[in-house]
Parts: C-alpha cells; sequence; structure tokens
C-alpha cells in the first residue's frame, strides 16, 4: 500500500509505521535501516532538537511558539526524532506502547505519589 502525501491516512501508530515501511521501501533503503544506523541517525536527530535549545532561557525555551522560525523547526526535528525512533523499534521488533506503559507501570511503583 502506497500513500500520497495527499491521501489522507488513519493517523494512528500502526499506519505512520506502515507508511515509513513503504517509504523506505519505495527507495530501496531497508539495507541501510538496522540498529546501528538508525540509532546513530536518532542521536543525531536528538542532537539537532538540543541544538535549537541549547543557548535559550528557562523562559525561552517554554515560549519557543513566540519565535514562527524555532517553532517550525522544533516541530522538524521532534518529528525527525519520532520517525527514527519508530523505525528502530520495527527493526528491533519492539513495540513501543507496550515497552512504554511497562516502563510506566514500573515507574508508578518506584516513585510513589507525593502525599498531599
Amino acid at each position: 500500500m502506497t500513500l500520497d502525501a495527499r491521501t489522507p491516512e488513519p493517523r494512528t501508530l500502526d499506519a505512520l509505521i506502515q507508511r515509513l515501511r513503504d517509504f523506505a521501501s519505495a527507495r530501496d533503503w531497508e539495507p541501510f535501516h538496522h540498529p546501528k544506523n538508525l540509532v546513530m541517525a536518532l542521536s543525531g536527530e536528538v542532537g539537532e532538537l538540543i541544538s535549537l535549545f541549547q543557548w535559550l532561557t528557562p523562559e525561552e525555551a517554554r515560549e519557543y511558539r513566540s519565535d514562527p522560525t524555532l517553532t517550525a523547526n522544533v516541530r522538524d526535528e521532534i518529528a525527525d526524532v519520532l520517525l527514527y525512533l519508530l523505525q528502530l523499534a520495527e527493526s528491533l521488533d519492539i513495540d513501543l506502547l507496550e515497552v512504554g506503559n511497562a516502563k510506566v507501570d514500573r515507574n508508578e511503583t518506584r516513585f510513589p505519589p507525593l502525599e498531599r
């Protein structure tokens, strides 16, 4: 199933993962999408995201939306991080929702709520 960029697709994690598979397949990129390359690419994209906030004060970082160029760049870099993370998890046969929920479950036990 090849999705045209103008074709609305279901907005689910599974649909996005399939779209990434189709994108890579259409370009014969699968041989390069092994865990080592994907984790390196993910790290690079996280570095690009970091660079957008590196010299901002905490207040400036919270108010990043006041700068349209910064907003667009942050959105693009977060998207890159997400897409590489999805591809990495796919290459390792890891269900992100499953492991994410399991981690929150463990954290709820490790870090109980504050008594108020």
